[in-house]
C-alpha cells in the first residue's frame, strides 16, 4: 500500500465517523513570532482547541505539512525527519472521547491499512509523581479490550526479552507486556501559564524486531532509544485546565490525535526506515545514480540529503514560500541545503545543478496533493541553483584553509571549517588522516551545541542581533564594520559609537547616536574613508590587554565588567597609525583587502536620537 492510499484511506476514515476534512495549512505560520514554522497537526487549530468555534465543525481530520528545525541534527536514524505529515483528527471540545478515539485507531490500523496487531504496542500516562493527577486507567482498561479483540495476550511476554519491562533507573511502570506506563513522556500540555490546557496522551509504537542495543539500557520497551520501536501515533486527551492551585478537570475536552504518515508507511511497507518507502524511494535511487553508491554503502548521508532537500523544497515551494537567507526562515532554508551539498561531497557527487533534479523528483511526486509546490517550481530551481553555486565557492575556499593546517587540529579550527567554510566533521577527519593528523572531536562538538543555541533562536523567530553566523561574507561585513565606525568618528565626531548591530552573509545594520540625518556630502565621506582603507590593504591583528590598558590606548568599546579581565583588541592599520583600534571578540579579515568595496545602501532614523546604517560588500 503506497503512501497516497493511506493518506487518503485515513482522511475517508474518519469523515464514515462524522469528521469534515480540512486542507493542510501554510507551513509558515499565521500572526505568531514565536514559531518560524508549523511544527506539528495541532498548531493550526489551537484557537479551537481553546474554544472558538472551527468553520467545519467540532470533528475534523487534515494531513498536515511540518516542519522541525530541531530534528536537524538528528537526521540520519531510522526515525527522524525535518519535513513530515502529520495525519490527525480532533474532537474540539465534544463529540468523542477515549473509548471512541483508541477503537477508532486500532480499527483503522489492523482492519483498514492491515497492521500486525502483534506488532503494536501502547503506552498510557503512569499518573503524576505528586499524586495530584490520576494514571489513566480508563485507557488502559480500552487498550486490554481492544488487544482481546484482536487475539493479543497482554500478559504474554513478548519476543523481544522474556524479562522485558522498566528498569529502576527509568522509573517506568508497567500494566503489563502490551502497555507501558509512563509520566513525562506521557503527558501532554501547551505551557505553564494559567488557563493552559493538558492531558494524558496514549502512544502507539510499532515494533520493526530491530536487535536491541544494551548501550542503550538493559531492557528494551517502547521509548527505548535503540530503534528497535518506532512511534505510529499519539491520542492526546485535553482533560485538564491550568489553574492557579493546580489541575482542574474540564467540562468540555478535546481529542488531538497525531500520526506520522512517513513512519506509517515504514511499518507497512515492511521497510527498515522511511527513507526506504514510496516517499523517499525515487529521490535515493537519484542520490545512487549522482553518487554511483548504494544507499546501504552510507545511509546517514543518503537520509540527510534526501530529508534535507525534501524539507527546502517543500518550505521554498510553500504558499508563503521562502527563499534562503541568513535569517529567520531563510536561514533555516540554507542550512538545509548547505548540510545537503556537504553530505553530498562525502558521497563523491560532483555534477552542478543536480539539487534541482532531486527537487523536481519531490515536485512532481507531491504535485496533486500539494499543487503549490508544481506552481513554484521555476522559484525553487533558481534558489537551489544560485545556493549550489555559492556553496561551491565557498567549499574551494574551504579545501585552501584546510591545506594551510600543519598539525593535529583542535575543536577550533575543525569548526571554523565546519561552519565557515562547509566541511562536515567527517570530512575533516577523513582529510586529516591523509595527512596523519589528529582532530579533537569532542573540542569540535563543544563548539557545535553553540552553533545548535544559534539555531534554536532561529527556531524562535528571532536573531537579538550581532552575528548571525561566522561564514567568510559575515566575517568581512564585521571586519568593514569596524571601519565604518572609525570613519564616522572622522566624519561626525570622536564620541560616535556604536549602538546596536546586525550582521548577516548579505548585509551589515550599524546603529549610532547622532541628532541629525547625514547629509548626502558626509554619506561619500565615511564611503571613502572606508574604501580609502580597504585600498591600503591594512592588516588586521587583535591583542589580549586589561580594559584599563584598552582604555589608555583609545580603543573603542564599552568599558564594562562583561569582558572580564582581559579583552581582545583588534588593529586594523600598521602599528602607530591605526585607522581602527576596537574592543571585540568576533571574527575578522587579516587585510582589509578581502572586503573589495564599501556601499551604503541606506541610512535612516532607528528611534530617537538613533541613526541607523546598513551597507553591503561589492
Amino acid at each position: 500500500m503506497n503512501s497516497f492510499d493511506i493518506r487518503q484511506k485515513y482522511l475517508e476514515f474518519f469523515k464514515a465517523r462524522g469528521h469534515n476534512i480540512i486542507p493542510s495549512a501554510s507551513l509558515i505560520p499565521e500572526n505568531d513570532s514565536t514559531l518560524l514554522f508549523v511544527n506539528s497537526g495541532m498548531f493550526p487549530l489551537v484557537p479551537y482547541l481553546l474554544g472558538a468555534k472551527h468553520p467545519a465543525g467540532n470533528c475534523v481530520v487534515d494531513s498536515q505539512k511540518s516542519f522541525r528545525s530541531e530534528d536537524i541534527d538528528e537526521i540520519g536514524d531510522n526515525r527522524h525527519h525535518t519535513f513530515f505529515e502529520m495525519l490527525g483528527n480532533w474532537a474540539l471540545g465534544s463529540g468523542y472521547w477515549k473509548s471512541e478515539q483508541l477503537n477508532w485507531w486500532y480499527e483503522f490500523l489492523v482492519e483498514e491499512i492491515k497492521i500486525d496487531p502483534k506488532k503494536l504496542f501502547q503506552t498510557i500516562y503512569i499518573g503524576s509523581e505528586d499524586g495530584n493527577i490520576p494514571r489513566d486507567t480508563e485507557s488502559a482498561e480500552i487498550m486490554l479490550q481492544i488487544f482481546d479483540k484482536y487475539d493479543i495476550n497482554a500478559d504474554e511476554a513478548p519476543d523481544f526479552d522474556a524479562d522485558a519491562g522498566p528498569s529502576e533507573d527509568l522509573k517506568l511502570g508497567m500494566s503489563n507486556y502490551r502497555i507501558f506506563a509512563y509520566e513525562k513522556k506521557c503527558w501532554w500540555q501547551r505551557g505553564d501559564a494559567v488557563g493552559e490546557l493538558g492531558g494524558p496522551d496514549s502512544e502507539t509504537f510499532f515494533d520493526t524486531g530491530k536487535i536491541h542495543d544494551e548501550k542503550f539500557g538493559k531492557y528494551c520497551h517502547p521509548n527505548c532509544d535503540c530503534g528497535r520501536f518506532i512511534e505510529i501515533g499519539n491520542s492526546v486527551f485535553m482533560q485538564y485546565q491550568k489553574a492557579a492551585d493546580g489541575w482542574k478537570e474540564l467540562t468540555n475536552k478535546n481529542v488531538d490525535f497525531g500520526g506520522g504518515l512517513e513512519r506509517l508507511c515504514t511499518a507497512i511497507q515492511a521497510k527498515s526506515d522511511a527513507f526506504q518507502t514510496d516517499l523517499f524511494s525515487d529521490a535515493i535511487k537519484k542520490i545512487e545514480e549522482l553518487s554511483l553508491k548504494k544507499y546501504e554503502d552510507d545511509n546517514k548521508a543518503f537520509r540527510i540529503i534526501a530529508d534535507h532537500l525534501k524539507a527546502a523544497t517543500f518550505i521554498m515551494g510553500d504558499e508563503k514560500g521562502v527563499a534562503p537567507s541568513n535569517t529567520d526562515q531563510g536561514y533555516i532554508v540554507r542550512r538545509l541545503i548547505r548540510r545537503a551539498l556537504r553530505f553530498a561531497r562525502l558521497l563523491g557527487i560532483t555534477a552542478e545543478d543536480w539539487t534541482k533534479e532531486v527537487a523536481s523528483i519531490y515536485i512532481n511526486f507531491y504535485k496533486e496533493i500539494y499543487p503549490e509546490l508544481n506552481l513554484n517550481k521555476t522559484f525553487i530551481i533558481e534558489q537551489l541553483s544560485k545556493e549550489e553555486k555559492k556553496f561551491s565557492a565557498t567549499l574551494e575556499k574551504g579545501e585552501k584553509e584546510f591545506e594551510k593546517l600543519s598539525s593535529n587540529i583542535s575543536g577550533e579550527q575543525a569548526f571554523d571549517l565546519y561552519q565557515s567554510y562547509g566541511f562536515p566533521i567527517e570530512m575533516t577527519i577523513e582529510l586529516a588522516k591523509e595527512k596523519n593528523f589528529t582532530v579533537d572531536e569532542p573540542g569540535f562538538y563543544e563548539e557545535l551545541k553553540k552553533h545548535q543555541d544559534l539555531s534554536r533562536t532561529a527556531s524562535a523567530g528571532k536573531f537579538k542581533g550581532g552575528l548571525a553566523d561566522s561564514s567568510v561574507e559575515t566575517t568581512r561585513l564585521h571586519t568593514a564594520s569596524h571601519l565604518l565606525l572609525a570613519a564616522l568618528r572622522r566624519v561626525l565626531n570622536d564620541q560616535v559609537s556604536q549602538r546596536g548591530s546586525n550582521i548577516t552573509a548579505e548585509r551589515l545594520r550599524f546603529d549610532f547616536p547622532n541628532p541629525d540625518k547625514l547629509t548626502p556630502e558626509q554619506i561619500i565621506q565615511v564611503e571613502d574613508l572606508v574604501n580609502g582603507a580597504i585600498e591600503q590593504a591594512l592588516p588586521v591583528h587583535f591583542e589580549e590587554m586589561t580594559l584599563d590598558k584598552a582604555r589608555e590606548i583609545g580603543a573603542t568599546g564599552v568599558f564594562d565588567s562583561k569582558y572580564g579581565d582581559k579583552v581582545k583588541v583588534y588593529f586594523i592599520g600598521n602599528p602607530g597609525e591605526e585607522f581602527s583600534k576596537e574592543i571585540c571578540g568576533g571574527p575578522h579579515v587579516e587585510n582589509t583587502s578581502e572586503l573589495h568595496h564599501f556601499k551604503i545602501t541606506k541610512e535612516e532614523s532607528s528611534s530617537s536620537g538613533i541613526r541607523r546604517i546598513k551597507a553591503i560588500l561589492d
